[in-house]
């Protein structure tokens, strides 16, 4: 008779690995330099590329001219972008013109400015903010109108209406590592590439099918063993990828290129900008009875803004109206950061609802609290908000707006609440296990420096009872099983559930074997601590259980996700911040920043953990300092290098808390990913901060000295 078997995760009181700390598999190679990043691979012969950007914000090239380049001692290969050529519409400065590749650095630049290139200069708009301007230059359009209830009366029936005008700026890409890629070619029709990528499964057909390769996609390996930060702006092959894969057959050399600081922050991806004009009204109570907002912003030539789905934030008033309104700009393509739409929203959402709070004289603890079921889960955001109150000592600190202490530093509390999806992606893997006992794992996916390569360890050790070490994690090949890109908090699942499917599958074949030899119940079979054991008793070990395999090793396919229990979706979170601002100079200083996020069933309590504080030193950049700033004149992205787009240092972080929200409930939720969430509450916990030390609202982030001062001078 056969075991009954269901596929879960063990006990919570079962578990050696799973949700403990553990470090990651990688730690030591990538502290010692042994790592080795696509910006590393110098295979014998390999040159390097590098492009011609546009200059221009908005121009029309009237000639381009490289044969002068093709000349230059020392460059090997010159490549124009398509459609580049007389009448192109260039939308944005640092848009790729032309790659040069050659020996050295001298050929290469000798090369580009070689080039000659003839504009035509247009009209641009760089200014997302000013809504009116871009009305009358023809760059707005409306997106979207929607309404629910019944505004006007709720409006006129309220005891407290608050009107206000909020906004977050634009952030672009800053990845470590840039995008680019090395590319080297076996004969004409094959194809190797090292890409700094999240989706290495998807790319090797977006090279193929480049009109300038047009190879099979079975021809194309993409690699991608390690990578130094994506976001979200790394899915694509590029046309600077396809760019190096032309050059290096051109020139029968390996070709790598990568994007320099000043192009990757212009053309690598930004998060678009947000501002709104938002009326919020509540009864004498504090229960929010009506929403109106019109919010506007930029993602670039396409004319897009923040989604008005995500309109108002996480607290969903009866009564709303809600209009978005896109302005088309002059600079560089939108691409998904962290949580797209999500961080913006909050922004305008969460100060709204503090502002209200200060009009109705109330604590916003006490306001949000009152508002909780206008949320998706009430409950959730209770405990959440109950356990960041305590850690932050709220209570004992909050002092009403513009009470923030004497003198001129004035100190002050804020708080915000999110949501995110996180349901697992799509993902596939192969577990052998070997006659001996050793253990392999294949999937495609990619390791975005979260630890995905000791999730997958951790996953598959704890099922067979062994230690990680003894567990080979191989990802990062688009020749191994296909799995999804790593975004949208889907990565955590999309790897462990499959690997969990496959390691249980496996395991009770193995069960069975046992079974078999030793005339034991395949059902009472655990494997446990490096042994297969029945009840207290010692049944086998595991080299022994596993040599009952045969000659061949065992290999098992995984997929998911299935709706089995081992993932979920959805979670919320709380983030609270005490913060200090210096009148005099505008400076804001955090002391203590608290973010109390669930996860349900959580892995690598290490690794989450260093999610959630990586995530909160980007939310004080944003909130802070970050932010593209375009010179209105001229067009161009003045502050894009290392120097002068502003992020944070050690000495702007303060006191970072990490609370990992994880009752019996949580775990029997099964896995959701952490990448997004923790990244969107804390710009409007800083803000909300600010506005309760200095008793008024700075309006738009990042909250810089200047803005600041102008505030309180206003």
């Amino acid at each position: 008779m056969m075991a009954e078997r269901t596929v879960s995760w063990k006990p919570r009181g079962e578990n050696h690995l799973l949700g403990t700390e553990v470090d990651r598999l990688d730690g030591i190679a990538k502290a010692t330099g042994t790592a080795k990043y696509s910006a590393d691979i110098n295979t014998p012969g390999t040159i390097v590329a590098r492009l011609l950007t546009s200059p221009h914000a908005h121009a029309t090239i009237k000639s381009l001219d490289v044969s002068a380049a093709k000349k230059v001692p020392g460059v090997r290969g010159v490549y124009v972008f398509p459609r580049r050529e007389a009448g192109y519409e260039i939308k944005y400065e640092g848009e790729p013109l032309v790659a040069v590749a050659g020996d050295n650095d001298g050929a290469i630049s000798d090369g580009l400015e070689a080039i000659r290139v003839e504009y035509e200069p247009l009209d641009h708009l760089v200014d997302g903010f000013d809504i009116a301007a871009a009305t009358e230059q023809g760059r707005a359009r409306e997106l979207r109108e929607s309404e629910e209830g019944n505004l006007g009366e709720a409006l006129a029936n309220a005891d407290a209406v608050v009107t206000g005008r909020y906004g977050i700026h634009a952030i672009t890409h800053m990845c470590l590592e840039p995008h680019g890629s090395h590319c080297e070619w076996q004969g004409n029709d094959r194809l190797n590439v090292h890409l700094s990528t999240q989706n290495v499964s998807g790319t090797a057909a977006q090279f193929a099918g480049a009109p300038e390769i047009g190879i099979d996609a079975a021809n194309v390996t993409v690699n991608c063993e390690y990578i130094g930060g994506g976001f979200g702006s790394k899915f694509a092959a590029d046309e600077w990828g396809v760019a190096c894969a032309v050059l290096a057959r051109e020139t029968k050399r390996p070709v790598r290129l990568m994007l320099d600081r000043q192009t990757e922050l212009k053309a690598g991806g930004n998060r678009p900008s947000g501002f709104a004009q938002v009326t919020i009204a509540a009864d004498e109570e504090g229960k929010i009875t009506a929403w109106e907002s019109h919010h506007w912003g930029t993602d670039g030539p396409g004319g897009g803004t923040v989604s008005p789905t995500v309109m108002p934030y996480v607290v969903q008033p009866a009564n709303r109206r809600v209009r978005a309104t896109g302005i088309s700009t002059n600079c560089g393509p939108v691409r998904a950061w962290r949580a797209p739409n999500h961080p913006q929203a909050c922004a305008l959402t969460d100060t709204a609802i503090d502002d209200l709070a200060a009009e109705l004289e109330m604590d916003p603890y006490d306001l949000f609290m009152k508002n909780l079921d206008l949320t998706w889960n009430p409950d959730l955001y209770r405990d959440e908000m109950e356990v960041a109150a305590k850690l932050m000592d709220w209570s004992g600190k909050w002092t009403p707006r513009g009470e923030g202490g004497d003198g001129p530093v004035k100190r002050g509390l804020g708080m915000a609440l999110h949501t995110w999806g996180g349901r697992a992606g799509r993902g596939t893997c192969t577990v052998k296990v070997h006659p001996d006992g050793a253990v392999e794992t294949f999937a495609g996916t990619q390791d975005l420096g979260t630890g995905t390569r000791t999730v997958i360890g951790i996953t598959v050790a704890e099922t067979f009872g062994i230690p990680l070490s003894s567990v080979n994690v191989n990802i990062g090949k688009s020749s191994y099983p296909v799995s999804g890109p790593s975004g949208g908090s889907t990565t955590v699942g999309g790897v462990s559930g499959p690997h969990r499917r496959a390691a249980l599958e496996a395991l009770w074949k193995i069960f069975d074997l046992v079974a078999a030899k030793y005339e034991v119940d395949a059902a009472s079979l655990k494997a446990v601590d490096g042994k297969i054991v029945s009840g207290d008793k010692v049944v086998c070990t595991w080299p022994e259980a596993t040599r009952l395999i045969g000659a061949m090793p065992l290999e098992v396919q995984g997929k998911g996700p299935e709706n089995d229990g081992l993932t979920s979706e959805r979670v919320g979170g709380v983030q609270m911040v005490d913060a200090s601002v210096d009148t005099e100079t505008g400076v804001v200083r955090i002391n203590k920043y608290v973010a109390v996020q669930d996860m349900g069933t959580i892995i690598n309590r290490k690794a989450a953990r260093s999610q959630i504080l990586g995530a909160m030193i980007m939310c004080i950049a944003y909130a802070l300092s970050e932010e593209r700033i375009m010179d209105e004149r001229t067009g161009r992205f003045i502050n894009a290098d290392l120097k002068n787009y502003k992020l944070p240092r050690i000495g702007d972080i303060g006191e970072l808390v990490v609370e990992l929200y994880e009752p019996d409930s949580q775990y029997e939720r099964g896995v959701v990913g952490l990448g997004e969430p923790p990244v969107i509450s804390g710009g409007a916990a800083i803000s909300n901060a600010v506005a309760n030390a200095i008793g008024k609202r700075v309006p738009v982030l990042p909250l810089t000295p200047k803005r600041v001062l102008d505030t309180l001078r206003s």
